[in-house]
């Protein structure tokens, strides 16, 4: 099984990737160790052009793809089973218009193990999470002006994996999955009539209806289902 940290960067809001990088990960010993030279980083080509709004970001453009490979050539490392990345989701979306199988990663999501290690953080993107780490640091400043670009994101976002790792003392890589898709649990309700409620104090007959909408996160459903049970 192999674990990697992973970034994308679309040609529109959850677009087709025109860039990819990743770098393989370890964790043991509440420590990660990634190996800055094994850092792969390509640009992709892709069917549609790049969105200004999108460009503005990551600072790619269409000139910088000419020559690049097609997105779909995209091929993931032999036994990737872990991809890491903040708000990871976007990524596994991303990486499926390659036509891999999202389904058989085991994904891990910084942004939601930020929100849970840091809950009173004044925002939990890369940016602010470096700044809150080093706080404020001149080197920080550095690094965070190449940031929206894939592999400088996996160098910031493993420099937060860093710190979650020692603060929740995770051993191995499998302790991190679980950490995170405990993460992902929410606590809260963060829409409708009921935003801000606790999971557990909702009324029984909300959660019941929520629970009959076929495109309920899975996540939410999974709290839901947890509070049901404890209602019961």
């Amino acid at each position: 099984m192999q674990a990697i940290i992973l970034d994308t960067e679309t040609h529109t809001l959850n677009g087709q990737p025109i860039e990819i990088a990743y770098a393989p990960i370890q964790v043991a010993d509440a420590k990660i160790t990634l190996d800055k030279s094994k850092i792969f980083d390509q640009l992709y080509r892709c069917d549609e052009a790049i969105s200004f709004a999108a460009m503005a970001v990551h600072h790619i453009l269409e000139s910088d793809l000419e020559g690049q490979p097609h997105y779909s050539s995209f091929e993931l490392p032999t036994e990737t089973t872990y991809i890491i990345g903040h708000n990871i989701d976007y990524d596994i979306r991303a990486l499926e218009k390659c036509g891999i199988d999202g389904s058989k990663i085991k994904a891990i999501c910084t942004l939601a193990l930020a929100r849970r290690v840091w809950p009173d953080a004044e925002a939990h993107n890369i940016s602010a999470l470096i700044y809150m780490i080093t706080k404020g640091s001149e080197k920080a400043r550095e690094m965070i002006r190449k940031a929206h670009r894939a592999d400088m994101d996996i160098i910031l976002t493993a420099n937060i994996l860093m710190h979650i790792v020692h603060h929740l003392k995770i051993n191995s890589i499998e302790e991190l999955f679980e950490a995170s898709e405990d993460a992902r649990i929410p606590r809260s309700i963060n829409f409708g009539k009921h935003r801000g409620t606790a999971i557990t104090e909702l009324p029984a007959d909300y959660v019941q209806w929520l629970l009959r909408q076929d495109d309920l996160d899975p996540y939410l459903r999974k709290a839901l289902e947890n509070s049901a049970v404890i209602t019961l």
